[in-house]
C-alpha cells in the first residue's frame, strides 16, 4: 500500500540531488520510498497522512550499540560520578550477568531496548556480541542479535576474561569462536585499548575476521592516544569508534581514507572523558558519524537525539552536520546506501518531528520531539 506523507514543513533527504525541501511530500510504497519532492507535484497514493508543517528526516542510523546483555551497572555509574575513573574492566560485571541469563531473557531485553530506540526515531540499529566471551555464549549472542538488529558485529575481543591468558584467548577468538559466529554476523570488532587488547592482538583478530569475509570495525583511542585509529585505517575498517584522543597523524589518516570516525558523545559524558574533537575531524575532511554506544556500563541511553544535541551544543557541529552524521553518517559507517537517506528506492525509514525544523533537536534539548516513525514502510509510532 502506498502512503503519501504531505504537509511537510521541512524535508531533510540527505540526497544531494534533492537536498532539503520546504513544502514537500513523500510517498512510501511498501518498504521503499517511491517519490520525494514538492507537495504540489506529489502523485496519488492509497493513504494520505498530513503532518501539518512538521519536519521530516530519515530515521536515525545507530551504528554502534551493545544491547545483548543482562544485569545492571548502576553502582559503577554512581561511583564514576563520584570521581572513580572509567576503565575497561567493568565489562566483566556484565559478562557474568549475561552468561547467567537465559536466551529468553537476553532476547526480551534486546527487543525492549530496540523498541525504545525505534520510538525515538532509530530505524536502523547495529549491535554487538561481546558480553559472553565463551564460544557458546558469543554464538548465542550473535544468533539472538541477528533475530532483532539490522546489523550484527562480533566483539569476542571485548575483554580478556578474568583468569584467562591473553594470547590464548586471542587464539580462541581467531579460531573456534570466530568459526562459531561467522554465519550470524556481518562485522568483527576489537577493543584496541589499554586494559583490553594491544595492537598486535587487535591486528590478529581483525585479519582473521577479514579472512572469513567479515567487515571490520575498531574501538579505538577512547582512553588515550593509541594504535586503534591507525590500525583501522591501515586495514580498511569501515569505522573506528570513539576517537576521543586522535593524534594529528590519526586525523590526517582518517581524512585521507574511507574509514568513518564514529563519535559517541553520550559515552564521553558518562565516562567523564573529553568529548571527541568533531570540529577538528570535520575541518580536516574526515567523515564523521554519531552513534549512541548504548550499553549498560558506559552509555546507557538509546537517544540519538541526545547525541545530536550534544554534538551541536558542545562539539561545535552544525545542526546539518550532526543530523547527517546520525543518519547518513551512520549508514556510511555500516557501508549501506539504503538507509539514512530519503530518495526513491531507499528503505522507507521516516522520522517526523513535533517541530518545524531539525534545528529544534538542539534548540530544544531534552524535549521528546519524535511525533511519528515508519520503519521499512511500517508505522511503529
Amino acid at each position: 500500500m502506498a502512503v503519501l506523507i504531505t504537509g511537510i514543513g521541512e524535508l531533510t533527504t540527505n540526497d544531494p540531488a534533492l537536498g532539503r525541501l520546504s513544502g514537500a511530500a513523500l510517498v512510501l510504497d511498501g518498504s521503499r520510498v517511491a517519490w520525494a519532492g514538492p507537495a504540489a507535484s506529489a502523485p496519488d497514493a492509497d493513504e494520505r497522512v498530513d503532518v501539518e508543517g512538521r519536519a521530516v528526516l530519515p530515521g536515525w542510523v545507530d551504528s554502534h550499540t551493545h544491547l545483548v546483555f543482562a544485569g545492571d551497572r548502576t553502582a559503577e555509574f554512581e561511583a564514576r560520578m563520584a570521581g572513580k575513573p572509567y576503565t575497561a574492566g567493568g565489562i566483566a560485571t556484565t559478562v557474568g550477568a549475561t552468561r547467567e541469563a537465559s536466551d529468553e531473557q537476553l532476547a526480551a531485553n534486546l527487543r525492549r531496548h530496540v523498541g525504545e530506540a525505534a520510538r525515538q526515531g532509530t530505524t536502523c540499529l547495529e549491535t554487538k556480541t561481546g558480553y559472553g566471551l565463551t564460544v557458546a555464549d558469543e554464538a548465542r549472542s550473535a544468533r539472538i542479535a541477528g533475530e532483532v538488529a539490522d546489523e550484527v558485529t562480533f566483539l569476542g575481543a571485548h575483554l580478556v576474561p578474568p583468569g584467562a591468558d591473553a594470547e590464548s584467548y586471542v587464539d580462541l577468538v581467531c579460531g573456534e569462536m570466530l568459526d562459531a559466529v561467522a554465519e550470524s554476523v556481518r562485522w568483527a570488532d576489537v577493543f584496541c585499548e589499554t586494559g583490553a587488547f594491544d595492537e598486535a592482538q587487535s591486528a590478529r583478530v581483525l585479519k582473521a575476521a577479514a579472512e572469513r569475509g567479515l567487515g571490520l570495525r575498531v574501538h579505538g583511542n577512547q582512553l588515550g592516544e593509541g594504535p586503534g585509529v591507525r590500525l583501522a585505517v591501515e586495514l580498511g575498517a569501515a569505522s573506528v569508534d570513539h576517537c576521543t584522543y586522535p593524534s594529528d597523524a590519526d586525523v590526517e589518516a582518517l581524512a585521507a581514507s574511507e574509514t568513518v570516525a564514529t563519535l559517541l558523545p553520550a559515552c564521553d559524558l558518562s565516562t567523564r572523558q573529553p568529548l571527541a574533537p568533531a570540529r577538528r575531524l570535520l575541518d580536516a575532511g574526515a567523515t564523521v558519524a554519531l552513534a549512541s554506544n548504548a550499553n549498560p556500563g558506559s552509555s546507557y541511553t538509546t537517544s540519538m537525539a541526545f547525541c545530536v544535541a550534544t554534538a551541536v551544543l558542545q562539539m561545535r557541529m552544525t545542526i546539518e552536520e550532526a543530523v547527517w552524521a546520525a543518519t547518513a553518517g551512520g549508514a556510511k559507517a555500516l557501508r549501506r546506501t539504503d538507509v539514512g537517506v530519503l530518495r526513491p528506492g531507499a528503505r522507507a525509514d521516516v522520522h517526523v518531528l513535533d517541530a518545524p525544523s531539525v534545528t529544534h533537536l538542539a534548540y530544544r534539548p531534552g524535549v521528546p520531539l519524535t511525533h511519528a516513525v515508519w520503519r521499512a514502510g511500517e508505522r511503529v509510532r
